[in-house]
């Protein structure tokens, strides 16, 4: 058993980064251990999780394993998991109480629990006290480790708790099953080092890490080689891509530019971190037509006095600067942001710094939060005198505010012709087809399946709050 361990999490040295190519391995005696099995992966959080359970997709597929359609019919399931809020954490272990009643009625079902949460101590320690009934639980700096892992705990029958604690290493040659045909996840980069007051990726991601531009632009060429039309570039922070590189000057820049001259379509890239957001980069976009024009840009607050709290390394006078570089040089840009509300000694004046921001700015779009304390982070410990009421009045006219603008920026598209990646059936409605446009705006469009995997001309004819409707036009 390996528990995580905060303090160790936390830690920076000067270590070079191992970058281990053969780390991940299914011994022949258990490469079918999955057959005649199903897995169900339930994933909680941000894009890095998704693309995560890809690799653990195609690693149990790699032992056999068959992917089954819900948790009912299945005879091992992940929870792949979020620690980012509060929020996140209530969903998971209320699905575990329900998993409870299944892992009875099935003693042959196994149930493991991954991602950031396993790297929390107090996450561990409760489960260790109210969830021992767990088969296994591992981290996110040892996926590569779950065939071996998966094996100790059938044979154990008993809770097997690998989570690692640590800077960590970046592990390359993973299998990767991925979810769509046509538009596909890369990591660029891991962890973090920004250590902003309030957030605990830092400690459960790890270091700053980046992957060697060959890797990356390998990995590229392949899926293009596959047929796919889009990319999406994935870090915590991608805007600090290469700034660990001992023997190298390469930067985000230069990898968007290598990027760029190879036959994908679309390029694009998330999270940016405004303190890292070069003129560089700017040009960049601007200079190459298959970097798509939708940047999320997290802002957080308003407000230059909870900025400083938050330990965000900018002010909102710089942040505008950037925000209008972007808005003159890139044409149709379509700009998103993240905003915490309710933050330790928040004022209604600061609130209102927000709300008169916002009012400026008028983003395309924004993910909206009331402040979740995460145990550990130095935000934690701020004394909070916000009431949970004045929070919840606060987030409600923010998203006043993002519904008023997000609909007003859609509306902008009526009656244009657009570029859209079509990417499948609407699942709500079998008659539509769904798929993205550059800016990556959502459309449900009137076609047919013949057009699922292309970039087609769309006539927008309706907007709403949060898409647009269009019909496939030829041209």
């Amino acid at each position: 058993m390996k528990k995580p361990v905060f303090s160790e999490a936390k830690k920076r040295t000067k270590e070079e980064i191992k970058i281990i190519r053969d780390g991940y391995s299914i011994p022949v005696g258990i490469k079918n251990i999955g057959k005649e099995k199903k897995y169900y992966i339930e994933t909680y959080g941000c894009q890095m999780n998704v693309h995560d359970s890809e690799t653990i997709s195609a690693i149990l597929e790699d032992m056999n394993y068959i992917k089954a359609i819900n948790k009912e019919e299945s005879d091992l399931i992940i929870l792949n998991t979020c620690s980012i809020r509060e929020n996140a954490h209530n969903k998971v272990f209320g699905m575990l109480g329900r998993l409870k009643h299944s892992k009875k009625s099935n003693n042959n079902l196994l149930i493991g629990l991954c991602g950031c949460m396993a790297q929390e101590e107090k996450v561990i320690d409760e489960i260790l006290k109210k969830y021992k009934w767990l088969d296994f639980v591992f981290g996110t700096h040892n996926i590569h480790e779950l065939p071996h892992l998966l094996e100790k705990a059938i044979n154990k029958k008993g809770l097997e708790l690998e989570v690692w604690s640590k800077e960590g290493d970046i592990i390359e040659n993973m299998p990767i099953k991925r979810d769509s045909k046509y538009k596909a996840w890369v990591n660029i980069m891991y962890g973090c080092d920004k250590f902003c007051t309030y957030c605990i990726v830092p400690y459960v991601r790890g270091k700053q890490r980046s992957r060697r531009p060959h890797d990356i632009i390998n990995e590229v060429k392949l899926l293009i080689e596959q047929g796919y039309k889009e990319i999406t570039l994935l870090g915590q922070n991608v805007n600090a891509y290469g700034k660990d590189f001992l023997d190298k000057n390469y930067n985000m820049v230069d990898l968007l530019e290598e990027i760029s001259k190879l036959k994908i379509e679309r390029i694009r890239f998330i999270t940016s971190h405004p303190w890292d957001f070069s003129d560089e980069m700017i040009n960049i976009i601007k200079n190459n037509p298959n970097i798509m024009p939708a940047i999320h840009l997290p802002i957080q607050s308003g407000s230059n006095k909870i900025l400083k709290l938050m330990g965000r390394r900018y002010t909102k006078e710089e942040y505008i600067i950037l925000f209008n570089k972007l808005k003159n040089n890139i044409p149709n840009i379509n700009i998103s942001t993240d905003i915490i509300v309710g933050f330790p000694g928040e004022t209604e004046e600061d609130f209102q710094e927000t709300l008169d921001l916002y009012n400026v700015l008028k983003f395309d779009f924004a993910f909206t939060f009331i402040f979740s304390p995460r145990e550990g982070t130095p935000a934690s410990k701020f004394e909070d005198n916000v009431l949970m009421s004045e929070k919840s009045n606060r987030l409600h006219l923010l998203n006043e505010l993002v519904n008023k603008y997000a609909l007003e920026s859609n509306k902008n598209y009526l009656e244009k012709t657009v570029k859209v990646l079509i990417e499948g059936k609407d699942e709500k409605n079998n008659k539509f087809l769904t798929g993205y446009t550059e800016t990556n705006k959502l459309v449900n469009i009137v076609g047919d399946d013949i057009h699922i995997g292309e970039i087609a001309y769309v006539k927008i004819t309706d907007a709403k709050t949060w898409s647009l409707s269009g019909e496939i036009i030829n041209e």
